[in-house]
């Protein structure tokens, strides 16, 4: 059992790309991480469902990774399989109506916001500038303080292993800030979005102005996992954090963004334990000066 018999039992699936010893720091924005055990990516449905099957009897950890936008994987790596989402997952669909697209969360999260604007479709305007797949956007509901894009979702798809196909409507979900009631077990699939038909001019002026913003107030272009904590009810953790006076603060090649303090970059030499200390810190000192114990937007990955 393990890693050694699920590789004989997927190698040679149709569908099914399969690599041993994966430097994950490839497929990470922080450029961080050590080897996986396995990194098979699906391009099918079908291929999806077979491996899940593999791994289960071969007792071998997997996880799903969309494009490692808010993931920091530890130095060590992780000891299992990671499963990437491919062909299959990346396709967008719209609907007879013209206001409708269904997209595989495989798909980029930037490719659907441009798709809705050669449509002429509103609503995603305010997802540019927000790397990822359409999949992580939908599991951590993706956006700004204002705006989520659980605003727009009318049906989402996911896979339940040893179970099968889910269908939640919107208003099976709950959508809250930077969070969903989705089943942690279950692949999220695909999603349909109902946008709004709107006028290319107008979508791409909301779009330059959003996009502008983010470059204006967020290190966009260093290797980051973008907000490291959620922000409190009520409150700016990034404020949070630059009253503390930790913009700048550093250990390693990790360092507290001097643009924006909720953000922690890769200054081109940081590992996953650097990083890992300044975002220890960050909350020691946040919850000494505040008492508020902040909720980590990073995920963690083989520590």
């Amino acid at each position: 059992m393990g890693v050694f018999n699920a590789v004989m039992s997927l190698s040679g699936l149709i569908d099914t790309e399969l690599a041993e010893g994966e430097r994950l720091a490839r497929h990470t924005s922080y450029r961080i991480g050590g080897k996986a055990a396995l990194f098979i990516t699906c391009h099918s449905y079908h291929s999806l469902r077979r491996t899940i099957e593999v791994l289960g009897r071969e007792r071998v950890p997997w996880v799903i990774l969309g494009k490692g936008s808010n993931l920091l994987v530890a130095d060590a790596g992780y000891e299992g399989a990671v499963i990437s989402l491919g062909r299959e997952f990346s396709r967008f669909v719209v609907s007879d109506d013209g206001a409708t697209i269904t997209a595989g969360a495989g798909a980029m999260l930037a490719r659907l916001v441009n798709e809705a604007l050669s449509r002429e479709l509103s609503g995603l305007e305010f997802a540019v500038g927000i790397p990822g797949t359409v999949g992580g956007a939908i599991s951590m509901n993706a956006g700004s303080r204002d705006e989520w894009i659980g605003a727009v979702v009318q049906d989402v798809v996911t896979y339940k292993p040893a179970a099968g196909i889910r269908h939640y409507g919107r208003e099976d979900v709950t959508w809250g800030y930077r969070v969903t009631s989705l089943p942690r077990d279950e692949i999220i699939l695909e999603v349909t979005l109902r946008l709004a038909p709107g006028k290319k001019v107008d979508i791409r002026a909301k779009m330059e102005q959003s996009l502008a913003r983010r470059r204006r107030t967020q290190p966009i272009g260093s290797a980051s996992c973008g907000s490291v904590f959620r922000n409190p009810a009520n409150m700016s953790v990034g404020k949070m954090i630059e009253d503390c006076g930790l913009k700048g603060f550093s250990v390693g090649g990790a360092e507290v963004s001097t643009m924006h303090a909720n953000f922690i970059v890769n200054k081109g030499t940081a590992s996953a334990a650097d990083v890992s200390a300044v975002i220890s810190h960050v909350y020691e000192k946040v919850k000494e000066t505040y008492g508020v114990e902040l909720q980590p937007e990073v995920k963690f990955l083989g520590f």
